[in-house]
C-alpha cells in the first residue's frame, strides 16, 4: 500500500492497515528511522498515565470510594 506525504508532512494511513492495527482516532504513535526505512508502532503507555486526573481536583476521594462501595455515613 502507498500513501502520499502531504505539503505539511501529513500521511494518511490506510483504512485496512488501521483497521487490522487497531490505529482510532487518539491513537498515539511513535516513529523511528531504522536501517533508513520509516517505522511506526503504537506508543506504549502505562494504564495509570491513562487515567490519570480523570477524575478532576475538586473530588472527594472518600466520600467517592464509599459512594462506590454503596456505604452509607456514619
Amino acid at each position: 500500500m502507498k500513501a502520499v506525504v502531504a505539503e505539511r508532512g501529513q500521511v494518511t494511513i490506510p483504512k485496512p492497515l488501521r483497521e487490522k492495527l487497531g490505529i482510532r482516532p487518539g491513537t498515539e504513535l511513535e516513529f523511528i528511522a531504522k536501517d533508513g526505512t520509516l517505522v511506526a508502532r503504537k506508543a506504549r503507555t502505562d494504564p495509570v498515565s491513562q487515567v490519570f486526573g480523570c477524575l478532576g481536583k475538586r473530588i472527594d476521594t472518600d466520600k467517592f470510594i464509599r459512594t462506590l462501595r454503596g456505604d452509607t455515613p456514619k
